[in-house]
């Protein structure tokens, strides 16, 4: 059991010490609409921890009830995270979906006891029945039809008679409730779309609030653990189930803080951004805080829960800094993998004196890491140094080869500049060097020669070239906003390094120490012995740190009013309303309703595009990122561009007649000059290309032109489906559909 004790534990250990419960049945309950991140380990940490701790069981359960973002794809990926951080859920995987029927029942039984009715009304009315914090809500005249016309009307619902939109099934609760949740709460919601598991049979789906707390009902969970932003949801979850009169046992909901690091963004809305906007080269980047990006980069499972249990489980908000579980990697490789030499920059070295071959012995751990192996280092007359490890004119402090200072070869002999090699334009290309054959590493060194420190080599003869991959944090800004903060420098390939024999290896699974560089992780996808590819997990040393340093007196950057440490920033009455209409009834993402409440000048800008235009999702996700920039620095007064010319700049993206990709740049004129959006993209031609006709020759130049990259399709690298998709958006200067362009390529290369 883990040492710590939380409140969570406390709470499952006071349960089972009052007979509550029998056996304690936790669950995590992800949608299946995007890779699992590092967030969603904190939360498998936690209710599958806590269900082994106390020999309980934990389910592992898909909320899929949101059919229009879902996918088969997303429900490996979650399963894969679970697997690989070691949790096993047995038999027990589940779907909401599975339940359908059964929910489904037990909403019929709400609107017999006249405890649920069909509501008619259209979503702006709903919002504006519901009320404030301050101001009792109405109640809609539809809460008078007769139980036998809702259950006739709940029936053609889920028969598919209606668009969607043109009913809901409300809970009937209390319209002047302090908990504005309570207030009459959505229980179903029309979707005329395809299930990816219940096909077609479903017109109708129900609300979280309503099908997590049956689930976990029928599941017989004991504990069903949320994040913080479900604490209001709580009094829901216990309505419906009391009013069903369900018989115990029976769940409570508890809240934890969620997870949030500095340089990283764990909105699935933008994550979704950057895989499909070819920011990144899929879920599984190296630099993305997902766990398959994390697992590829080379990160251990031990590593990540060992950071999960040292952040704590806690019932405030904070910020977690990146560099905490950078260190948690580190000290779990430091202890576990090989040391070895690898030159990224190499500089060849010519020993003249030197004939012949020999191997050397090296091993791979030093003397404090209880670990022993070694391997044969081959010595030979031609070697690769690392260029920045000779200088020709060092500065102070400069301890490596130099024309008069000579230097160890790590595991090796001692060597000293002899002569310096330069092409016509003054560039070093080889040193000629003489070696101490006295001074042997592991033997009695009677060279009498000093050195002051030991550099890295490797046998030109017997190296092998690899990929280097050197990673960088993704975002340059401690809490970056979105696309415009990515950091430019977050990925560097090094094609021409060079290591030692004992890198090379059999299967793409080994991780290694690359000494003074950091450590390296073979490439799952990319590496082959033709091209061994090696990502770099982290560097030996936090470096950030000292490269993002302020100097004391510099003054303080002015940042958002952001959660960094300790308690939530609380919201006033104010912003809890329109946080609650934002999330209830515009169903925004909670992480944009958070950002337009708190802030006055973005809501009300927001607010007067909305009246322009009908389009809730679409108009904040732009208001929230490209407007919001503007208003940083310049009042509502001082803009340039109008709420209409917002409305109609998002109607052109919802109507697909500019992808969103277009409508940045278009943005970006409009604040600069003011001009009409339709004006912008009439002058630069910038319609988005739907038409098949005139994007499948595109596809087929770019097939053509890629045709090692289509036999690694074929062979069943399906990650780039990406690299096509992103060629032909490119030579259509992102003109072309996205949508469009992977279907046809999808259809090309199968």
């Amino acid at each position: 059991m883990s040492k710590k004790k939380d409140f969570l534990r406390t709470i499952v250990e006071n349960d089972l010490k009052s007979g509550k419960y029998k056996e304690i049945i936790t669950r995590f309950p992800p949608e299946p609409n995007g890779f699992p991140h590092i967030g969603h380990a904190k939360s498998i940490s936690i209710n599958f921890g806590i269900a082994r701790d106390y020999n309980g069981h934990c389910n592992l359960r898909m909320d899929d009830t949101n059919p229009s973002k879902e996918d088969t794809k997303y429900v490996q990926a979650l399963e894969d995270a679970v697997k690989w951080l070691g949790f096993d859920w047995n038999d027990n995987l589940y779907f909401t979906s599975d339940y359908f029927s059964l929910i489904h029942d037990y909403a019929i039984k709400l609107i017999k006891m006249g405890k649920a009715y069909v509501d008619s009304l259209t979503e702006e009315e709903i919002r504006e029945y519901r009320g404030t914090v301050t101001q009792a809500g109405k109640r809609s005249k539809y809460a008078k039809r007769s139980i036998e016309e809702n259950l006739d009307l709940f029936q053609r619902m889920k028969n598919g008679e209606f668009k969607d939109g043109e009913h809901v099934l409300r809970a009937k609760i209390d319209m002047s409730a302090a908990n504005m949740k309570m207030r009459d709460p959505l229980l179903y919601r029309i979707r005329n779309v395809h299930h990816f598991r219940a096909g077609n049979a479903w017109s109708v789906y129900p609300m979280y609030d309503f099908a997590h707390c049956l689930s976990d009902y029928t599941e017989g969970v004991t504990h069903s653990l949320c994040t913080l932003e479900f604490e209001n949801n709580r009094e829901i979850y216990d309505w419906v189930l009391d009013t069903l009169e369900l018989k115990p046992p029976r769940p409570y909901q508890y809240e934890f803080a969620r997870l949030n690091i500095n340089y990283t963004v764990m909105s699935k809305r933008k994550l979704l951004e950057l895989v499909e906007g070819n920011y990144v080269s899929g879920w599984d980047d190296p630099r993305l805080p997902t766990i398959a990006g994390y697992r590829r980069r080379g990160y251990t499972p031990e590593s990540i829960l060992n950071f999960c249990d040292q952040i704590g489980i806690a019932k405030a908000n904070s910020m977690v800094d990146v560099a905490q579980l950078e260190f948690c990697i580190r000290d779990d490789l430091n202890k576990k993998v090989p040391r070895v030499m690898c030159v990224l920059n190499p500089l060849k070295v010519t020993i003249e004196n030197y004939e012949g071959a020999e191997e050397l012995d090296a091993p791979y751990y030093p003397d404090d890491v209880p670990k022993e192996g070694s391997r044969k280092l081959p010595f030979s007359k031609e070697i690769f140094i690392e260029r920045e490890d000779f200088e020709e004119n060092p500065p102070k402090g400069y301890f490596r080869l130099t024309p008069e200072q000579p230097v160890r070869l790590r595991h090796g002999y001692i060597i000293t500049c002899k002569e310096v090699v330069k092409d016509d334009n003054g560039n070093i290309t080889e040193i000629k060097a003489q070696y101490h054959a006295a001074s042997k590493s592991g033997s009695q060194d009677t060279s009498g020669i000093k050195v002051k420190s030991a550099i890295q080599w490797v046998s030109a003869t017997h190296a092998k070239k690899v990929e280097i991959r050197l990673y960088d944090r993704l975002f340059k800004n401690e809490i970056p906003e979105g696309i415009e903060d990515l950091n430019p420098d977050s990925l560097k390939i090094i094609k021409n390094a060079f290591v030692e024999p004992a890198v090379i290896i059999e299967k793409p699974d080994e991780r290694f120490q690359f000494e003074r560089v950091g450590y390296f992780y073979t490439d799952p996808v990319d590496y082959s012995d033709e091209k061994p590819v090696f990502n770099q997990i982290v560097g030996l040393k936090d470096s950030w740190g000292k490269k993002t340093k302020v100097k004391k007196t510099a003054p303080k950057p002015q940042t958002k009013k952001v959660q960094i440490d300790g308690e939530v920033i609380p919201m006033s009455n104010e912003q809890k309303i329109l946080f609650e209409k934002y999330t209830n009834d515009f169903k925004l993402n909670k992480e944009i309703a958070n950002t337009l409440a708190r802030d006055e000048k973005l809501s009300k800008f927001y607010e007067d595009v909305l009246r322009k235009y009908n389009s809730p999702v679409s108009i904040a996700n732009i208001i929230t990122n490209e407007v919001a920039r503007e208003l940083k620095q310049k009042e509502l007064t001082e803009l340039k561009f109008r709420p209409e010319q917002i409305a109609e700049l998002v109607k052109m993206i919802d109507d697909a007649t500019i992808s969103t990709k277009i409508a940045k740049d278009i943005f970006e004129a409009m604040s600069k000059s003011g001009e009409e959006p339709k004006q912008i993209v009439e002058s630069k031609g910038l319609v988005q290309i739907s038409d098949s006709a005139i994007i499948l020759p595109i596809i087929e130049e770019v097939i053509a032109k890629n045709p090692d990259n289509v036999e690694k399709f074929k062979a069943g690298n399906t990650k780039l489906l990406g690299f096509f998709v992103g060629q032909v958006l490119k030579a259509t200067g992102g003109k072309a559909n996205p949508k469009v362009v992977n279907k046809l390529v999808s259809e090309k290369l199968k």
